[in-house]
């Protein structure tokens, strides 16, 4: 009986284009989700003044959802998440996923134009109150001083 050789025999290699493909898609996505990200502060509003502030803290960040309140006349659709204006009902499920999703770790910042009224902010407190979300914060411009 005759043996097989080994020396016919290729040696056994990975194909690493599949996970080279995957890698490139997830620097993509995560490049992608950044973007859409940073776009929640980025949207021009003026801030309220105020006397004093406190700096952003960068760990924080993450456990941020950003609630845009536009200067709008009309009640109800003056907010923004992410861009995309937000009616009150779709807003509460919004605060309540994340807040599933991160638990008491969520802080809700909302950042309104100084010329909108308290009836477009209501609904944001109402509905971080309804998810249970007690860290809600307001962004503001620190007042400079004159020198």
């Amino acid at each position: 009986m005759r043996q097989p050789s080994n020396s016919s025999r290729e040696e056994l290699s990975f194909n690493m284009t599949p996970m080279i493909d995957v890698v490139f898609l997830l620097i993509i996505f995560f490049l992608v989700a950044s973007h859409l990200a940073k776009q929640d502060v980025k949207l021009a509003l003026d801030l309220p003044v105020a006397s004093t502030s406190e700096p952003d803290k960068e760990e924080e960040k993450s456990n941020r959802l950003i609630v845009n309140v536009l200067a709008s006349k009309s009640a109800g659709t003056a907010v923004q998440v992410g861009g995309v204006t937000k009616n009150p009902t779709q807003l509460q499920k919004l605060i309540t996923q994340k807040r599933s999703e991160m638990g008491d770790m969520l802080e809700v910042r909302i950042r309104c134009d100084q010329n909108t009224t308290y009836e477009n902010v209501k609904p944001v407190m109402i509905a971080a109150v309804k998810a249970g979300v007690w860290n809600v914060t307001f962004a503001v411009e620190e007042k400079r001083k004159k020198k």
